[in-house]
């Protein structure tokens, strides 16, 4: 796919208790390109997710970050690995007791040393990336979803770092705002020369965005490509995703015995 990989997962495997979620997943994040992960809810998109940034350990696999391997590191040192990360949180997670100026200058003053004066115009200058510098001073009660998510960005972006995820991040906004963030997100990738990995849902504006796109489903990767062989694709997967179809290899009930079996029983009970 790309001769430059700064993520690299190998049969990837991951258990709740028993419970299978992640079975065999072997994918490469290559340096400087948005990376999409796609699947049904449950799937094991966000477990995914966890995993790369060391929050979870799998049950079995690697995963390698540069020359780290998450799975075998210290917390000490993934907390200095994280360093180098961003994240995205579903719905923003801004601290709610905290001015937007203060939401992004929080991963700075955690993490570096820097004067006061340094970390105002470093958050200035992020606020102003997502168009929002003249909202420093407010609250995150005070803004609309899509301004909670620029804020969430900036803050994500706030120590320039080489690898920043995303976990839905197009989830409650409207058709503008989810198209401003879309585009923030390209656009700040590239100014960053960063990487990033995105776990969503939202197939058309993906595809605007993305330079590669892997398709999850009962914890395994089942189809993947670009966004123009995604379109061209004729896998019944990707197609039933692409076209929002009903009927396909992903069911909307979750599954369970017939309705009969369920009533007999219940009748044999009573």
């Amino acid at each position: 796919m790309f001769d430059d990989v700064l993520v690299d997962i190998r049969d990837l495997h991951f258990k709740f208790d028993e419970r299978p979620v992640l079975e065999g997943i072997n994918m490469k994040i290559p340096r400087g390109k948005v990376v999409a992960i796609m699947g049904g809810s449950g799937c094991g998109k966000t477990t995914l997710l966890r995993c790369i940034g060391g929050q979870l350990r799998p049950t079995a696999g690697s995963v390698r970050l540069e020359h780290h391997q998450v799975c075998k590191m210290s917390h000490d040192e993934l907390y200095r690995l994280r360093r180098k990360m961003g994240m995205l949180f579903q719905f923003g997670a801004l601290f709610t007791d905290m001015s937007v100026f203060d939401n992004v200058a929080f991963p700075i003053r955690e993490h570096t040393d820097m004067s006061e004066a340094m970390i105002r115009d470093l958050v200035l200058m992020k606020l102003e990336a997502v168009g929002l510098r003249g909202a420093s001073a407010l609250m995150p009660g005070e803004l609309s979803g899509g301004m909670a998510r620029r804020v969430a960005l900036a803050r994500a972006v706030a120590l320039d770092p080489m690898l920043v995820m995303y976990d839905e991040p197009f989830t409650g906004l409207d058709p503008i705002a989810l198209g401003v963030i879309g585009q923030l997100i390209r656009k700040l990738n590239d100014a960053l020369g960063a990487t990033s990995i995105m776990v969503t849902h939202d197939i058309q504006e993906s595809l605007l965005i993305v330079d590669y796109i892997y398709f999850v489903s009962q914890g395994k990767i089942v189809a993947e490509g670009t966004p123009d062989e995604i379109r061209a694709s004729n896998d019944p997967f990707v197609h039933q995703f692409v076209h929002a179809a009903p009927d396909g290899p992903v069911h909307f009930d979750y599954p369970a015995p017939s309705v009969q079996q369920d009533f007999m029983r219940e009748a044999a009970r009573a």
